[in-house]
């Protein structure tokens, strides 16, 4: 941690009120060619989550409780937050860190699966910031990856452990399913995501001793013509009911936060799903600003330079 004068959180960002929802939505999406008509639809997801996403304010909890942990651990370095899609954006933290006087900093990017969506743009998104701002900007390196973390596997299992004590009578060790965003399967072809989803999804149903678990992927966009990584989750409950089973438990790994795509594509869509299926259906909250999560974070920072 000496080597570094500051530490950068990296999120993806979202929409805080109402008005900013579309120049969101057109920021993450362009040059992809979205229908207008997709738009307004992910625009009234947004809308039935309370126009607003949870993101921003979870990913500053996570920042807070670091901040806590380091100086409880006698190191007063600062902890700093960009968003790639959304303010702060990356190049607006940046450049504060520089007028600050940080050279040399250490970045954390928020996401627990690497492929090129989820690693590489947001690298790409800090060198441009970096180009943007010249000889001013920090130099920025990176924590590894952290999906085999075990506090990380500890955080998931708790929020799950807390669902499943949380279930009604009746309902004793119902199937654990855990989703991680979709992608083309020509994007994940070579990259370790999906391996790293099932690892971290295994250790998770080790450290609970569950044997009946599966992943399912889930948010799935673009064109229909092209091959998505499977099953969709909706898929995956309705191979749970054909088999007979009654409920359901959700647990969403491959996210860190519960914005909007956990909050409509599981609390509204897959559970509607599950309902005309038969199933009941609970979700584990996504790890969020989790003690043990923070702590992991924690370990990166003190464990890197």
């Amino acid at each position: 941690m000496a080597n570094y004068d500051g530490i950068l959180l990296i999120a993806f960002g979202g929409p805080e009120q109402a008005c900013d929802i579309r120049p969101f939505l057109e920021r993450v999406t362009a040059g992809r060619r979205i229908p207008k008509e997709r738009l307004e639809e992910v625009v009234h997801h947004y809308e039935l989550m309370g126009g607003r996403s949870p993101l921003n304010e979870l990913t500053m909890r996570q920042a807070n409780g670091l901040r806590e942990i380091l100086a409880h651990r006698g190191v007063d370095t600062p902890i700093y937050v960009g968003m790639r899609n959304w303010h702060p954006f990356l190049h607006e933290t940046l450049a504060v860190m520089g007028e600050q006087g940080h050279q040399r900093v250490l970045g954390i990017i928020l996401s627990a699966f690497q492929t090129e969506a989820s690693w590489e743009r947001y690298m790409a998104d800090v060198t441009a910031a970096r180009a943007t701002l010249g000889a001013s900007a920090p130099v920025v390196e990176y924590a590894p990856a952290w999906a085999d973390h075990s506090l990380f596997i500890k955080a998931m299992a708790d929020r799950v452990a807390t669902t499943l004590d949380q279930l009604p009578p009746g309902f004793t060790k119902p199937p654990l399913v855990f989703t991680a965003h979709s992608l083309p399967i020509s994007m994940a072809a070579g990259a370790p995501y999906v391996a790293q989803f099932e690892a971290a999804s295994r250790a998770v149903a080790n450290t609970l001793s569950c044997s009946n678990w599966r992943t399912a992927y889930q948010s799935r966009s673009g064109r229909p013509t092209d091959p998505w990584l499977e099953p969709d989750i909706g898929d995956a409950l309705s191979t749970l009911a054909e088999a007979g089973e009654r409920a359901v438990v959700v647990a969403p790994i491959g996210f860190v936060c519960d914005h909007v795509e956990v909050l409509y594509d599981l609390d509204y869509a897959a559970k509607t799903r599950a309902q005309t299926l038969g199933l009941e259906f609970f979700r584990a909250s996504a790890v969020n600003d989790h003690p043990l999560f923070v702590e992991m974070l924690a370990d990166l920072a003190l464990g890197s330079g």
